[in-house]
């Protein structure tokens, strides 16, 4: 049975700071800086209905889409213009999903179990394309879609949108990447040159937690910020250490085979991993709060002159910009003296043309790094977040959806979801586009993060959701890691979820 509950999303509800609700899902943010003809078009009274109760009927022409409520605005503003270009073949009507990514997942699932013949777009988280191909709720991409997809697309986003069922001959491209995201390194180059005599961040976990000993041995600020807490924040550390090391949690083509410690070199992976942890959570000088700690606490004290590093998304940036240019960061106050103005007209921000030399003293306190090696000299691995768009084996309208589909996710639509939304594309081309460029300054980095040598995937398996949640309650708190022991303690929790044991920790 589908939910009766109905909601209503206002868009452009302006955003100051916080990060993604669901970290891999790569949330939302009005960028400070956007085009003012952006903004005024994105902060008028638009309201995007909600999820309603499951109906079995249909319009002809007319196609639904539901999105993340983070997203919705910029799914609805896109869908808009493609329904116009559409000259009346189809017209799209965005629906926004509950806040929280496991409750879209639920309303979702519960309209596809109920045959909901109205359910025609999904934005999928991308953790889910396994789950919901294999309960035969999504329809393939169309061959002719396949290979232009996979041209334009970045490997590691790309590979999030397949899978294999048991009715397919090999992996199949279930959805259509459409944004994405992935952590970086992020530190303070006035500590480091003031402390260690150098601008240049640390490349490894090693280095950054010698270099952290010296900061707070001379008096600086000494907390190491990562996502800390129970919750998938801590999964997709783990995964990126994990996949760093060499090591994964299932087998890529088999997702029954766990592979924590199934052979002497995966065993050790997975114990480097759990070491790396452990010392970045018992660290000298740590932040106390780190094992309750989210993105947004470690933008938070970052800004506020605690913490030297930090783990997380590129959002952090314009946060860093814009809330320096108020006045707002203590240690940065040439922000405020040399751009305040530009910046305290919150309905009228700078244009992208006005933000490179902004951009620039930004970094003179704020700099991007790639994220940090676990094995020097071997560049890490990083988790891919983001969110894909399906078309529902339920509509009655495949073939038009897909068409719409393409339209939604092309790189016109992906310019607005990454240069006005705040969420990076998942198209390569679209990374060398100038104003894409002035907007994202890390833009080669997060690229680089999202190649096949680079990127990292979730386990990719029907029950990733069980996976998480079982693994995440023994991770927690990091600081109390057993790295030896902790390595057979977590296959276990991988072999319940995956038997459909255990599953509520």
């Amino acid at each position: 049975m589908c939910s009766g509950r109905k909601e209503a999303h206002v868009a452009g509800k302006k955003v100051s700071g916080g990060g993604p609700s669901r970290p891999h899902q790569g949330g939302f943010l009005r960028r400070p800086g956007a085009s003012k003809l952006m903004v005024a078009a994105i902060a008028a009274a638009v309201v995007i209905p909600g999820v309603s109760a499951c109906g079995s009927g249909y319009t002809t022409g007319t196609l639904n889409a539901y999105a993340p409520a983070d997203g919705a605005t910029f799914i609805d503003q896109v869908g808009k213009k493609c329904s116009a270009a559409s000259n009346g073949e189809y017209n799209i009507v965005t629906h926004a999903l509950p806040k929280a990514a496991d409750d879209q997942r639920l309303q979702l699932a519960r309209r596809l179990s109920g045959n909901d013949a109205g359910l025609d777009l999904m934005g999928m988280d991308v953790v889910w394309t396994a789950e919901f191909a294999d309960a035969g709720w999504l329809e393939p991409v169309p061959n002719d879609l396949v290979s232009k997809i996979s041209q334009e697309s970045l490997p590691g986003p790309l590979e999030t949108a397949e899978w294999k069922t048991d009715s397919d001959a090999g992996k199949r491209l279930y959805a259509i990447p459409t944004w994405t995201n992935t952590q970086l390194l992020w530190f303070r180059p006035d500590v480091l040159q003031k402390y260690l005599g150098k601008r240049t961040a640390p490349q490894n976990w090693d280095e950054l937690l010698s270099d952290n000993a010296k900061i707070l041995a001379a008096g600086g600020p000494s907390y190491i910020e990562v996502q800390g807490a129970q919750y998938e924040g801590l999964m997709v550390w783990f995964n990126s250490l994990l996949a760093s090391a060499g090591g994964s949690v299932v087998d890529p083509d088999d997702a029954t085979k766990i592979t924590l410690n199934d052979t002497p070199a995966h065993r050790a992976a997975t114990e480097k991993a759990l070491t790396v942890m452990r010392a970045i959570a018992t660290a000298p000088g740590r932040d106390p709060s780190l094992s309750n700690n989210k993105e947004n606490e470690g933008r938070l004290a970052m800004e506020g002159g605690l913490s030297s590093f930090q783990i997380n998304y590129p959002f952090v940036f314009p946060s860093m910009r814009s809330n320096a240019a108020a006045g707002d960061v203590s240690f940065f106050p040439e922000m405020a003296q040399r751009y305040g103005k530009l910046f305290a007209d919150a309905d009228n921000p700078p244009a992208d043309s006005e933000l490179g030399p902004v951009n620039q003293l930004v970094r003179t306190k704020f700099d991007f790094a790639r994220y940090p090696a676990v094995n020097p000299g071997t560049p890490a691995k990083v988790t891919v977040g983001g969110v894909n768009l399906a078309v529902a084996s339920t509509s009655k309208q495949k073939a038009l959806a897909f068409k719409a589909a393409q339209c939604l996710t092309n790189t016109d639509a992906q310019k607005v979801y990454s240069i006005s939304g705040g969420t990076p594309p998942t198209i390569s081309s679209i990374y060398e586009d100038a104003d894409f460029k002035q907007t994202y300054p890390m833009g080669d980095d997060i690229k680089a993060q999202l190649e096949a040598d680079a990127s990292a995937n979730r386990p990719a398996s029907p029950v990733y959701q069980a996976i998480s949640t079982l693994l995440v309650a023994k991770l927690s708190p990091p600081g109390g890691l057993d790295p030896k022991s902790g390595v057979d303690v977590l296959a276990e929790q991988v072999r319940k979820a995956i038997d459909g044991e255990g599953l509520i920790p």
